[in-house]
């Protein structure tokens, strides 16, 4: 294993701070604040996310690169502001990490990948000082503040079952999608938008039980959807030979079960 090139880091670290400079540093960077680069540091998860997808290692180097960028900026504003830098930074995980694996750091004994993960909770809950009582409260609390919405439910979903709030078979599963689908129809005939966003979120709670359920990661099969739709629609304009939005929508419909089954052909 080639040995780790701490210059590589701290040259970019150099980079980032000439950009934060008042004197002959970029305007942009100067401007912006750790709030303010928030929508990026999403921007570059989802785009890492998407290199490791697809198993493009130079992209995946690239997109990580662009992440770790935005780790050294935030540190950057920090230290300029006198709270923490990129030491403090690394210091921290790597103290967590140690801590947090005692059966490789320490002398503790696991059997399984299982034990490491209830061991790992374990620790975190002493570390913020929450009781065993209110751990899976405080967990399912945290996944729906920090988690995008539907890998919160898919998470909050599994936390529930493990401690036997579960149906008791998939009959009763479905039972329950049909009731929320039956009550979002009802809701919809009315005019509070609350109440029917309220049973919206309730269908889309049980489809993901329904995955659970099958073992089928909703995340992963609206994503496929997404690139089937987005592969399709791109076939319908190919066929169109004219702007789409001058179609009739039986015109569009017959479009498209001809993309359908081109793809589908293709395969």
């Amino acid at each position: 294993m080639r040995s780790f090139n701490a210059s590589a880091v701290e040259e970019l670290m150099a980079v980032v701070a000439q950009l934060r400079s008042p004197q002959g540093g970029c305007p942009w960077d100067r401007e912006q604040t750790a709030e303010s680069l928030m929508p990026y540091i999403l921007e570059e998860a989802y785009e890492t996310v998407d290199a490791i997808r697809r198993g493009q290692a130079e992209e995946m180097a690239d997109e990580l690169g662009d992440l770790l960028f935005q780790v050294i900026l935030q540190a950057q504003l920090a230290q300029e502001q006198g709270l923490f830098d990129l030491n403090t930074i690394a210091s921290k995980i790597r103290d967590k990490l140690i801590r947090r694996h005692p059966h490789v750091f320490g002398d503790e004994k696991v059997e399984s990948a299982e034990e490491v993960r209830q061991n790992w909770e374990r620790i975190k809950a002493a570390e913020k000082g929450v009781s065993s009582e209110s751990l899976l409260l405080t967990k399912l609390q945290e996944y729906a503040r920090v988690l995008p919405p539907l890998t919160a439910a898919q998470k909050i979903s599994v936390k529930a079952a493990e401690v036997g709030f579960e149906f008791e078979d998939t009959q009763q599963v479905w039972n329950k999608l049909h009731e929320e689908i039956q009550e979002l129809q009802e809701a919809v005939t009315g005019d509070d938008r609350a109440h029917q966003e309220s049973e919206l979120g309730d269908i889309l709670f049980a489809l993901v039980q329904i995955g659970r359920w099958y073992q089928l990661n909703p995340e992963t099969a609206l994503q496929g959807t997404n690139d089937r739709f987005i592969q399709r629609f791109a076939l319908v304009e190919k066929f169109a030979g004219k702007p789409l939005d001058q179609l009739t929508l039986a015109e569009l419909e017959q479009l498209w079960a001809t993309a359908k089954q081109t793809l589908k052909q293709n395969q």
